[in-house]
């Protein structure tokens, strides 16, 4: 069993907060080997993704849970910790296009995602996959219509509770969520954006870009709101073209991009390095 565990927090700025809680855990009996902090000036919150070890080997989640919860209790914190011998329980869902399924269930089967992949949901047949290897993970056909969407949620919802999903991540899946189904999903739904999101206009544009945590220009993967693409941003990146790039090239490199950015928000994601900070993110370095 691994003694290594991540701690993650968020609170209102104020003088002492790692001294407090970094010597709490050496009172525990544990041993830093990695932390990372920020201190957003402009909303007076403070973040923090610690990673330690027990040096004790009889050390529970348990015992570090209720040790750690009395100072940042005091801190009145947003906080979580977790083992990194615990993986996070993911429900893939998807459309006809599957690059992005097929990246995330290989870098799933090589370990390059510490995840369990727990179910599959599409709105369409499994034939459409072909020849597709899923292996022995569940499949799911919940074809939508405008008359049965309502009904399809409510389903989708209770595999998420079957299977104790703790993450969905939307592979190009090409239907829109409900507002209801978005606020149940609020903070564990990732989706993968086709564009650069997101686009500003009139005065100010920077101003505007800054206040929604723009990463980068390019394919965005962001948590999922009832406002269409306009969640917290998690991950972006580009790729360059030119005048001599035909539709079907830009087609290519846009695969590319959408699984290699997919991919790299899930991975953050999973190992605790994204913390919410209202509109936008704080995304802690691998």
């Amino acid at each position: 069993m691994s003694n290594s565990h991540v701690l993650t927090f968020s609170c209102d700025d104020e003088p002492g907060i790692v001294s407090a809680v970094s010597t709490c855990l050496l009172q525990l009996g544990c041993n830093i080997i990695d932390a990372q902090h920020f201190d957003d000036h402009l909303t007076g919150r403070f973040f923090s993704r610690i990673e330690f070890e027990t040096v004790r080997g009889e050390l529970t989640k348990s015992d570090i849970t209720i040790g750690l919860t009395p100072v940042l209790t005091s801190l009145s914190a947003s906080w979580t910790v977790k083992s990194t011998a615990e993986r996070t329980r993911v429900l893939i869902m998807a459309s006809k296009l599957d690059h992005c399924l097929v990246d995330l269930l290989y870098r799933w089967r090589i370990g390059e995602l510490p995840m369990d992949v727990v179910a599959i949901v599409s709105n369409h047949p499994r034939e459409v996959y072909g020849n597709l290897d899923l292996g022995s993970v569940p499949f799911h056909h919940l074809p939508v219509t405008k008359e049965t969407k309502p009904e399809q949620e409510a389903e989708l919802l209770r595999l998420v509770d079957i299977y104790g999903a703790d993450l969905v991540v939307l592979a190009r899946y090409m239907q829109i969520l409900s507002d209801e189904l978005s606020a149940r999903l609020s903070g564990r739904c990732i989706n993968i954006h086709h564009s650069f999101l997101p686009g500003f206009k009139g005065a100010k544009p920077y101003h505007q870009a800054h206040a929604r945590g723009v990463k980068l220009i390019g394919a965005t993967a962001h948590y999922v709101t009832g406002d269409l693409d306009e969640g917290p941003i998690i991950t972006q990146d580009v790729e360059p073209v030119s005048h001599r790039d035909t539709p079907e090239q830009l087609v290519r490199k846009g695969r590319d991009i959408e699984r290699r950015v997919l991919a790299a928000a899930v991975r953050d994601h999973v190992t605790g390095r994204v913390l919410t900070n209202g509109n936008t993110t704080v995304v802690f370095a691998d």
